[in-house]
């Protein structure tokens, strides 16, 4: 296990579109940590029972307005598990001009973050082979180049597609400081 230093832990934004490997990265990002957390950002989402409105191409205020209730709520988690001493790694599809807003929702001093980006012929296969169907909006190619020509490059980009999510994590952990935002 890795340690952190201090009293204070760290967050560590784990980011990406769809099937890029995030939640994975995510979970054993922070089973190699000392004292850690992971925040699933869905999460968030799927306490909505009634009322809820997902995300589209063409988002309405509404569903504007919830991605960024979640995105609070993730980064507030956060940072409280920071200021209890944990490393705080969370785990959402956060890209475009939304990034840049959700890293300064961050308080946490220690705050780092990796955009997973592994190339569409990955992202393709892999959620070919997911159980769950992520694409019910989007298609990965749109998401793709939502992120590579919307988002600002801000972090650490990680083209993660030969890469198991052991060495993705190895990866990570040797490049954080690289990482801080």
């Amino acid at each position: 296990m890795v340690a952190m230093g201090g009293d204070e832990g760290r967050v560590i934004v784990i980011t990406g579109v769809m099937a890029a490997g995030k939640s994975t990265v995510a979970d054993l990002l922070a089973r190699r940590l000392e004292r850690s957390v992971h925040v699933r950002g869905d999460v968030f989402r799927k306490m909505v029972v009634n009322g809820r409105v997902d995300m589209t191409p063409q988002p309405d205020d509404e569903a504007l307005s919830q991605l960024r209730l979640r995105y609070r709520l993730a980064t507030q988690v956060a940072d409280a598990y920071a200021a209890a001493g944990f490393d705080a790694i969370v785990q959402d599809v956060v890209i475009g001009a939304e990034l840049s807003r959700f890293v300064q929702l961050i308080s946490c001093p220690e705050r780092f973050l990796v955009v997973l980006s592994p190339t569409v012929s990955a992202l393709t296969e892999r959620e070919r082979q997911r159980t769950k169907d992520a694409y019910t909006h989007f298609t990965p190619v749109a998401l793709d180049a939502a992120l590579r020509q919307e988002t600002s490059r801000i972090g650490y980009w990680l083209d993660s597609s030969a890469q198991s999510p052991e060495e993705t994590v190895d990866h990570i952990l040797a490049h954080l400081e690289q990482a801080r935002v």
